[in-house]
């Protein structure tokens, strides 16, 4: 195909909550590098990760002006050379955007070629979207607690995208999970992909339910995407020696920790964060998730679409994403996912 010379993408101008901090703009197709692939975006998901990093919040600061947006997929169209970026050129790929430089709000991106993996004619490209950052993060963090010893885990935000993939990995591993969720409407939803036990950490009597039930299933790691005080309820009752992994901040508040629950309780707090673990993990380590993501891409990892937006409209796409986490995931497509 012909590649056109400039192309559109949502530009974030600064790190804030404003609407107007980010805008469409028309940006040029600079020459590729070696090792480096210019894709031509489909969709991109838009993620709890994405939307701290538009205020400024998230682990990574980019220098401005950027386009946001850290994964999605489209098809290479061009590659700067390198074998493995030219075995790319022509496929369809989920991708992740660089460590530094423009993201994946536009309709083309630049990225290296070891961050595309190719999905085949049999995923569709908007799952290919969402393939890296929950399902990578969901199977990683299911694997720790298995090192651990869990013989069951506790996750809170069950209900979210990530939390539900948690659930099947689980399954397929023999681990059992205690859900913990908000409203009504979420324990139905866990119910529809299989969850058995899912807690409502708004009534009375949670952490008394949490207690006999994590203590009865020997419930001894703890998912975490809330942090605040949710975190130090769980924990707390949790059995002796538990550990809490925190993956997020949904609350956006600070963990109270209690020194006797660390000193007489053995139990631990500690971090997971996918750009760190990704590169502490060998050639062969991403070769066999690559091979699970995409077995279990149509089940396990499957995720709900809940939203479609057209790139023009990325802004109104984030804000509707930010009101209804829970609900699906939402997408910004380009015109090749229009057919055009």
């Amino acid at each position: 195909m012909n590649l056109p010379k400039t192309y559109k993408a949502l530009e974030l101008r600064e790190y804030s909550e404003n609407k107007n901090s980010a805008q469409i703009v028309e940006k040029t197709i600079r020459p590729l590098k070696k090792g480096e692939v210019l894709i031509r975006m489909h969709s991109a998901s838009i993620n709890p990760s994405d939307l701290m990093f538009l205020r400024g919040l998230y682990g990574i600061k980019k220098k401005l002006p950027v386009v946001p947006g850290f994964e999605g997929s489209g098809q290479v169209v061009s590659s700067g050379g390198g074998f493995y970026g030219s075995y790319l050129k022509g496929k369809n790929v989920a991708c992740t955007a660089p460590g530094r430089g423009d993201g994946v709000y536009a309709e083309y991106m630049i990225t290296d070629a070891f961050s595309c993996l190719p999905i085949g004619k049999d995923l569709s490209l908007e799952q290919g979207a969402c393939l890296y950052v929950n399902p990578i993060t969901a199977i990683a963090m299911v694997d720790l607690a298995e090192k651990y010893g869990a013989k069951a885990i506790v996750q809170t935000a069950a209900a979210s995208a990530l939390g539900k993939m948690v659930v099947g990995i689980a399954a397929r591993k023999g681990i059992q999970v205690i859900n913990v969720v908000r409203k009504p409407e979420q324990e139905e939803a866990l119910k529809a992909v299989g969850a058995k036990h899912i807690l409502n950490s708004e009534v009375s009597n949670f952490e008394r339910q949490l207690r006999v039930l994590s203590n009865e299933l020997k419930a001894t790691v703890c998912l975490d995407a809330v942090a605040g005080e949710l975190t130090t309820k769980v924990l707390l009752a949790m059995p002796y020696g538990s550990r809490a992994i925190i993956y997020g901040a949904l609350s956006e508040k600070e963990i109270p920790i209690h020194a006797g629950m660390m000193i007489f309780q053995d139990k631990k707090l500690e971090g997971f964060w996918l750009s760190t673990w990704v590169p502490q993990q060998s050639p062969y380590k991403i070769w066999k998730l690559s091979k699970e993501l995409r077995s279990l891409a149509k089940k396990e990892l499957k995720t709900d679409i809940a939203a479609r937006f057209p790139l023009d409209k990325a802004v109104e796409a984030i804000d509707n994403y930010a009101a209804n986490m829970t609900k699906g995931k939402v997408l910004i497509q380009t015109s090749f996912a229009e057919g055009k």
